[in-house]
């Protein structure tokens, strides 16, 4: 009888031994690596962010400005939130030396009379040149001032947005070297600028 209990004890233990081995963790040895197939995921490179449009560029025969020049109300005092936009204006000026001679043009809505408009788009656009010779360090003499009332609107004057597009100043290119040049081709084939190169 008390053999037969030692016995139960013996089996109960093993059977307690089996089921604490099968709870652990298994880990798993093998010198050899687990092969991937397939090629990995292929990074997709986004495009640079586009360049933000300049304020002012050189476009054949005009200065393109893609901000307008502020003035007071029916005045020809520029206001200082412009100042900046006009030594923009001077810098690109100053680093074109090809470009001989410019216009500023003064532009006006339809609103009041031809008169008014007439001497208000003058005296804004010899304002604009007496900024650009001034502070804006552009010589004089390639400036000149002119206005041209509402004689050459560029939007509907019957809506308020066509006649804020109207009200503006512009600058044409009337003079500037157009470099030619000259290129002589060798015997073996060589290009040389002869004239108007740098």
């Amino acid at each position: 009888m008390h053999a037969h209990r030692k016995t139960r004890f013996i089996i109960a233990g093993l059977f307690a031994a089996t089921a604490v081995a099968g709870c652990a963790p298994r880990v798993f040895s093998d010198a050899s690596g687990i092969a991937i197939v397939g090629n990995p995921p292929q990074k997709v490179e986004e495009p640079p962010p586009p360049e933000p449009q300049k304020r002012v560029e050189v476009r054949e025969n005009k200065i393109v400005i893609n901000e307008k020049i502020q003035f007071e109300v029916n005045s020809a005092k520029i206001l200082p939130v412009s100042h900046d936009l006009l030594n923009e204006v001077a810098k690109v000026i100053k680093e074109h030396p090809s470009i001989k001679k410019i216009e500023i043009e003064g532009h006006a809505s339809a609103e009041g009379s031809d008169a008014k408009n007439q001497k208000l788009s003058e005296n804004r656009a010899k304002s604009v040149m007496k900024f650009l010779s001034g502070e804006g360090g552009v010589d004089k003499g390639i400036l000149s001032a002119k206005g041209y009332g509402e004689t050459r609107p560029i939007a509907d004057n019957e809506t308020e947005e066509g006649r804020e597009k109207n009200r503006r100043v512009e600058f044409t290119i009337t003079e500037q070297d157009v470099a030619k040049t000259k290129v002589e081709i060798d015997e073996k084939g060589n290009e040389k600028v002869i004239e108007g190169g740098k």
